[in-house]
């Protein structure tokens, strides 16, 4: 099973990690592990498919059990060539997965414009081709994370029907489109038409950074199955935490973050060559990790003007040694 039935009333939420790429790999999802809870499942980020039947290790290396020890996963597999799919999947399945999780979501237009990830949802014969060639031949279960269209909103009623006649596991739905990417407002009403409509359980993910968000999308949709946080978790690290609880942490939330940040960076330092690589790779998150402190913005720059990792160490320790308030 990848997650579990709708939790009965006053059972704390499922919470989902959602698949961030670049970001949410295993050094993060076993540092956070480490040093953080309230995630009960995450999707990892997609690994795309190649020809040929070979799988090469480094290909999935970011799935190897061995790394993946600290928080319950899926991977998640961008394709639209059904036999490369298969072959993908039964590979992970043979690994010890039991589902993997079809992209049919990602909106950025290098993935989209080859008819990948959120490309595929304005061509529902494509779909129902793809879940035809698949999905009798996989050892495993699928299930699918997906918007409301490429283009339009509308583009999801027309797989619904096709998503229907298949024995998914479940269907995670960002109620944007993916011309919108990450702007403008989530589509409740849309969501909330999917809701109904579909004999899968159905996860909301997108726009869940509080309590209160999720409070409210839980009167709106009882029905969910499950919440998928993404954006939220990198930027506030306790916030599944606070979903689970209803209540902030007793800690000093700087001083725990700060012990997070060195275990990350440490995890990073063992596997990535190179100090250019190691940098980059850290100041990719501080576009989140600044994000829940009060006038952080003078802070966040010198992090980034950071030249070498003796620099970044010191400027990070003056971040955390400062003033600032955390308001997480």
């Amino acid at each position: 099973m990848c997650t579990f039935s709708n939790p009965p009333s006053g059972i704390k939420p499922f919470l989902w990690l959602a698949p961030l790429r670049g970001l949410t790999d295993a050094e993060y999802r076993t540092a956070w592990s480490r040093h953080f809870d309230g995630i009960d499942l995450a999707v990892a980020p997609f690994v795309t498919t190649h020809g040929g039947q070979r799988i090469k290790t480094r290909h999935v290396r970011d799935l190897l059990p061995a790394n993946n020890r600290d928080m319950p996963v899926i991977p998640q597999i961008l394709s639209k060539n059904p036999d490369d799919f298969a072959n993908l999947a039964n590979h992970l399945f043979g690994l010890g997965y039991a589902c993997v999780n079809l992209n049919l979501g990602c909106p950025f237009p290098q993935v989209a414009n080859k008819g990948r990830g959120s490309g595929m949802l304005p061509f529902p014969e494509r779909v129902a081709a793809f879940l035809e060639g698949t999905l009798p031949r996989l050892a495993g279960r699928m299930s699918i994370k997906t918007r409301l269209g490429r283009h339009s909103p509308d583009e999801i009623q027309n797989l619904i029907p096709i998503f229907n006649q298949y024995p998914l596991q479940e269907i995670i739905i960002h109620p944007r489109t993916g011309v919108q990417m990450y702007t403008g407002q989530p589509d409740l009403d849309a969501f909330g038409a999917c809701l109904n409509a579909l004999d899968h359980p159905v996860i909301y993910n997108g726009d869940i950074n509080r309590l209160s968000d999720l409070n409210r999308l839980a009167t709106l949709f009882p029905g969910a199955a499950g919440w998928m946080i993404g954006r939220g978790v990198l930027a506030n690290p306790f916030l599944p935490g606070v979903l689970k609880s209803g209540s902030k942490s007793a800690e000093r939330e700087a001083d725990r973050f700060y012990r997070f940040h060195d275990d990350l960076l440490e995890r990073y330092e063992r596997r990535l060559r190179g100090p250019g690589h190691l940098l980059n790779r850290m100041k990719g998150f501080w576009k989140y990790f600044a994000e829940r402190f009060e006038n952080s913005t003078r802070g966040r720059k010198r992090i980034h003007k950071s030249r070498t990792l003796a620099q970044y160490r010191e400027a990070v320790h003056a971040f955390f040694n400062s003033d600032l308030k955390w308001v997480g």
